[in-house]
């Protein structure tokens, strides 16, 4: 057999193609689970592919990464207005498109406010506090394709994923002033905000936990017999949990209903994701596995939603999970606000990246590219999403007010709630100096 004749193996066909900068690969070639085409167009400004191909240029794997390089995966100014994710999302009419608007500013609004009193207010304010601030397309993204009963596990980063999903800014902001009438009583403050009425299993601080809690929310729609989902939003660095493949192999063995979400700000806590992770993306790790993966442009509203939307529909065939890794940027440190102030935008002065990376993502803020695809595409008009900005600032502020009128949560009342046969009276477990005593 002559060396033309001989068959190529998959490593040396990738070899091969890239040395021919194809731009281009069947799926079926790479064990994927959609068969379709691998797009590699795009992976550094110009929009991004739905799969992730395996010889793709992307941050990951880089121990030559240094603060700046992040603008390398600027996504465009705009978002597209037309093709198939802008037909995708134009499709849900412009009361919805309004409404995810909305959403999307009330996050910023909600966030960017208690940004505001921590660092000048005179509320007495404290306790972590992870922003959401320059993703709030993913939460929305996904959000939009949900329905009501479909459940999500958060992230100690998950403001935003909730108030996409629903949740109520009133209880939110009574939470953060340790407020009676808070989603937690006063007691679990940021990280810990829950509301199973609205499937939000609710923001968990353990790095990783949200995708055990998916899968096992998705393992009991499945007992049911109906045909919820589960989406696991989870950050670059939770990846490296131990938790992770494990959690998504076993959904696969078992088609385990679940979306696992990766909002890669590039950032991780403070350590770029490129010294860490192997692969030129995250969502390399679990792609051997066969199943669905969708590498999207995070700051596109569109984009996400187009990807969840066939997600979605995946899991809830039955065909098991699925992977979406959205490319983002965080615009404030990982916890707190080191380099914030109050009235500006934007955390200057950290020492893992540069001033200038952060104002060049800013640009491509995902609420004014939303708000600009809005316009481009005549769903509203500019004054329509200004009173839009106002009254999600009305009802942000409403929430603070609501919060400052709140009782105070009364310390002897941590031990409540305590056991599973119900709430123990506090007099029991309290003398008057406020000790614990013992009972029989």
């Amino acid at each position: 057999m002559s060396e033309q004749q001989r068959p190529m193996d998959r490593r040396s066909l990738l070899k091969l193609m890239g040395a021919a900068g194809a731009s281009t690969t069947v799926l079926s070639a790479c064990g994927t689970s959609l068969g379709r085409t691998v797009s590699a167009q795009g992976l550094t400004g110009s929009g991004f592919g739905r799969q992730v191909s395996l010889a793709t240029e992307g941050p990951g794997g880089n121990p030559q990464w240094k603060a700046g390089d992040s603008v390398k995966f600027l996504p465009p100014t705009d978002i597209p207005t037309s093709g198939s994710a802008a037909e995708a999302l134009a499709s849900l009419g412009k009361e919805r498109l309004l409404t995810l608007y909305g959403l999307m500013q009330a996050s910023r609004k909600w966030e960017t406010t208690m940004k505001d009193l921590f660092l000048g207010g005179d509320d007495g304010l404290y306790g972590q506090f992870h922003t959401y601030v320059g993703e709030e397309a993913i939460a929305v993204g996904v959000m939009s394709v949900l329905n009501d009963d479909d459940y999500i596990a958060s992230t100690h980063r998950g403001h935003g994923h909730l108030i996409a999903k629903g949740g109520d800014l009133n209880r939110m902001t009574a939470e953060i002033f340790f407020r009676d009438t808070g989603y937690n009583q006063g007691y679990g403050g940021s990280m810990h905000i829950t509301d199973m009425s609205r499937g939000i299993m609710g923001m968990n601080g353990i790095v990783g936990a949200s995708y055990y809690m998916a899968a096992g929310a998705a393992l009991h729609a499945m007992v049911k017999g109906t045909r919820q989902v589960s989406v696991a939003f989870f950050g670059d660095g939770a990846a490296a949990s131990p938790y992770y493949f494990s959690a998504v192999r076993s959904c696969a063995n078992q088609k385990v209903p679940v979306i696992f979400v990766n909002e890669n700000n590039l950032q991780y806590m403070g350590v770029p994701m490129a010294l860490t992770v192997p692969t030129k993306y995250v969502s390399e790790y679990t792609k051997g596995l066969g199943i669905p993966t969708f590498l999207v442009d995070g700051n596109d509203i569109a984009a996400v939603h187009a990807a969840t939307r066939e997600a979605v529909e995946w899991a809830r065939a039955g065909k098991g999970p699925s992977v979406i890794e959205g490319i983002t940027f965080r615009w404030y440190d990982h916890a707190g606000f080191a380099g914030g102030r109050p009235g500006e935008d934007g955390a200057l002065g950290l020492p893992y990246r540069t001033d200038e990376e952060v104002r060049q993502w800013m640009t491509r803020d995902p609420i004014l590219r939303y708000r600009t695809w809005l316009v481009a595409r005549s769903v509203a008009t500019a004054g329509e999403l200004d009173a839009i900005d106002r009254e999600m600032q009305a009802r942000v502020d409403a929430s603070v007010e609501f919060a400052r009128r709140s009782p105070r949560t009364r310390p002897e009342a941590g031990v409540l709630n305590t056991y599973a046969s119900g709430a123990v009276p506090a007099t029991q477990f309290f003398n008057r100096t406020g000790l614990a005593t013992p009972t029989t």
